[in-house]
């Protein structure tokens, strides 16, 4: 499947009310971006619709995770999915780029990483997340 960019209309359906249409990658993004977890954990029990659809939005974004790392087990809701840190030379490989490409596009901010030890540890979400990102 091809990642060409959809006009915003092309998420909202519903003929009486509308729907927003959320991709999975795009929940697992809001999640480790915008804090949508933290909101979900916060706003628990204050409205069962709300409550539905943020279960619903993280459930979704955990299935898309599973499938990004190969893991068989798909976690409960409550549980973080772990992921395992690649470096720079492995994401690498992964995208198909030079060593150098990678940090190159941590340093420009288009690729998510954490610096630990003096060396950058990025989730295979991220370079999901990236080779999505420059697809489109």
């Amino acid at each position: 499947m091809a990642n060409v960019p959809r006009p915003p209309e092309s998420y909202i359906h519903g003929v009486t009310a509308p729907i927003v249409i959320v991709p999975a990658r795009v929940a697992t993004w809001l999640e480790r971006y915008a804090g949508l977890n933290d909101l979900r954990i916060r706003a628990r029990g204050n409205d069962p619709e709300v409550d539905s659809v943020l279960q619903a939005i993280h459930r979704a974004a955990l299935h898309w995770r599973t499938t990004v790392t190969g893991s068989d087990h798909v976690p409960g809701p409550e549980e973080p999915a772990q992921s395992k840190w690649m470096g720079t030379t492995e994401a690498a490989k992964v995208l198909g780029i030079t060593d150098r490409a990678v940090r190159l596009a941590i340093t420009q901010k288009r690729l998510h990483a954490t610096s630990l030890h003096g060396r950058w540890r990025i989730a295979p979400e991220d370079i999901e997340h990236f080779k999505a990102a420059k697809a489109a």
